[in-house]
């Protein structure tokens, strides 16, 4: 299937709902590409990040997929391209429903958090969707060859990757070498998968504030708060640009 792409900031994002990604993902594992299918879900941070990161911006333009996470992206859509996306489209969300969705014709290898939470992911993703976990490993390892060669090894239709902000250009650099049909960052879902860490209640996520929530209960986050600023600030600029007739001023 063919998904419509915008310009946000200088970075893409896909004009296409949950039920579309899930769809798109589907096709790719039956359908799988030469090389493994990259699958990003964007928000303000990345945008913003990528401004200043060359390799972060490369890995979006060249991942296949773009989804918006966030909304933010959802507004910024909105009010830069005059598109309507109607729901944000999150790794949250994605994972449990595309493991619900294919249950044990969906083969996973599960790579990011500390030690031992992965396995616990893989565990309780087994138990309770029936995916075939076909190989695990955290996030902490200084040795990539090894990794590769586990997830060769393995054979993964889906790489389910959680290493925080190195995880989407970590796919990028090696996405012509993973052995897998479809890769995709997904954050901290392995830890809520495990059980480690609880999602925000279901207000939250309905309302799309997730990501405030996660900020006001974890001072660690704090530090993200001015990107999120800085991510608003670019994104009114740009429309007022946007809005502005033809020799004006």
């Amino acid at each position: 299937m063919r998904v419509q792409r915008v310009e946000v900031l200088g970075t893409p994002v896909d004009l296409v709902d949950l039920q579309g990604a899930l769809a798109w993902i589907e096709e790719r594992i039956a359908h799988p590409l030469p090389h493994c299918a990259q699958v990003i879900t964007t928000n303000p941070e990345a945008v913003v990040r990528a401004q200043a990161e060359p390799g972060l911006m490369r890995a979006l333009w060249e991942s296949e997929l773009v989804t918006a996470d966030g909304v933010g992206i959802v507004w910024a859509v909105a009010r830069l391209t005059g598109h309507r996306l109607p729901e944000r489209v999150p790794g949250s969300e994605i994972l449990p429903r595309l493991f619900a969705r294919m249950g044990e014709r969906l083969g996973v290898f599960f790579l990011g958090a500390a030690p031992g939470v992965a396995e616990r992911a893989a565990h309780n993703a087994r138990e309770r969707w029936g995916v075939r976990v076909c190989g695990v490993h955290d996030g902490y390892f200084s040795d990539e060859e090894r990794v590769l060669e586990a997830i060769r090894v393995a054979q993964p239709d889906l790489l389910v990757v959680g290493m925080g902000e190195r995880q989407d250009t970590f796919i990028h650099r090696h996405k012509t070498r993973l052995a897998a049909k479809v890769a995709i960052g997904v954050g901290g879902m392995i830890d809520v998968l495990a059980g480690d860490v609880r999602r925000a209640p279901r207000w939250a996520q309905r309302m799309g504030l997730e990501w405030l929530v996660r900020i006001a209960s974890d001072p660690r986050r704090w530090r993200r708060f001015p990107r999120l600023l800085r991510f608003a600030w670019m994104v009114l600029a740009g429309s007022r640009q946007r809005k502005r007739p033809p020799g004006g001023s």
